[in-house]
């Protein structure tokens, strides 16, 4: 066994970009996202481009996505690649309000300005379980890991004429602020009950055996991989049962199980 380059699916976005370098080759299409999936990783890797506000949304967990959707709930992060001048992401409320104060709130719009804005910065972590209201500004590239399921609660959409789910969305949400910059501790990003990220610099050479299935993202740089050519943008399933696998070059990486 050894590492097999994932092939990318290309999702246009009202909100997304027609400049998608270093990572991909760009085109006439606003792309807003490429999706990575494999079948034994219940977990699914995006690249998100954008050039406008996303909705204001959250995820159910695990227990309702299974009741109403049959499938997984989405607890996810997002590592940041690039961001314009101002860019931002919201995670989580400013203050604690009332399921009252929610619904209100997102039909008016003003829910917008009840969330924690970040700035957002190259290198920047945040940390996003299931449950938290979020946000994603424009002018940022992300690299998001997330468990496999597409189930999302719009709350507000600044007046796009797309469906909107207040009901469900306020039977899932955690109305109070939360911390969601990840702190690094050295290598490591986010650990949780779904998956572990780490960020890994290569500079010369380094030795890596997989503890059963695996992910590389690379996200920064060029080198080889097995052997094996990679440049931004490449993702790399490592099936479990793969042997020791030498990252040569100089390049940044991913790394996700």
């Amino acid at each position: 066994m050894r590492p097999r380059r994932l092939a990318p699916r290309f999702l246009e976005k009202i909100w997304g970009s027609t400049r998608l370098e270093p990572w991909f080759q760009s085109g006439g299409e606003k792309i807003g996202e490429v999706w990575f999936e494999t079948p034994d990783i219940p977990l699914l890797v995006k690249f998100l481009f954008t050039t406008d506000k996303l909705s204001v949304q959250v995820h159910p967990g695990d227990d309702y996505a299974r009741l109403h959707h049959d499938s997984r709930g989405k607890t996810e992060m997002w590592h940041v690649l690039a961001a314009g001048p101002g860019a931002k992401i919201a995670a989580g409320f400013r203050e604690p309000i009332t399921p009252e104060q929610f619904k209100s709130a997102a039909a008016s719009g003003e829910i917008e300005d009840l969330l924690q804005w970040y700035e957002a910065r190259p290198g920047d972590t945040f940390f996003i379980p299931a449950g938290t209201v979020h946000a994603i500004g424009g002018g940022l590239a992300l690299c998001e890991v997330q468990q496999h399921s597409d189930v999302t609660y719009r709350l507000y959409d600044y007046g796009r004429a797309r469906e909107l789910h207040l009901e469900r969305g306020t039977a899932v949400s955690h109305l109070e602020p939360v911390r969601a910059r990840a702190e690094s501790a050295g290598e490591l990003l986010v650990a949780c009950e779904y998956f572990t990220t780490s960020r890994w610099e290569i500079r010369g050479s380094r030795q890596h055996r997989p503890q059963g299935a695996e992910l590389m993202i690379v996200i920064a740089g060029s080198g080889l991989i097995d052997d094996q050519r990679t440049s931004p943008g490449d993702v790399w399933h490592l099936p479990a049962g793969t042997g020791q696998v030498a990252l040569q070059g100089d390049f940044s990486v991913l790394h996700t199980r």
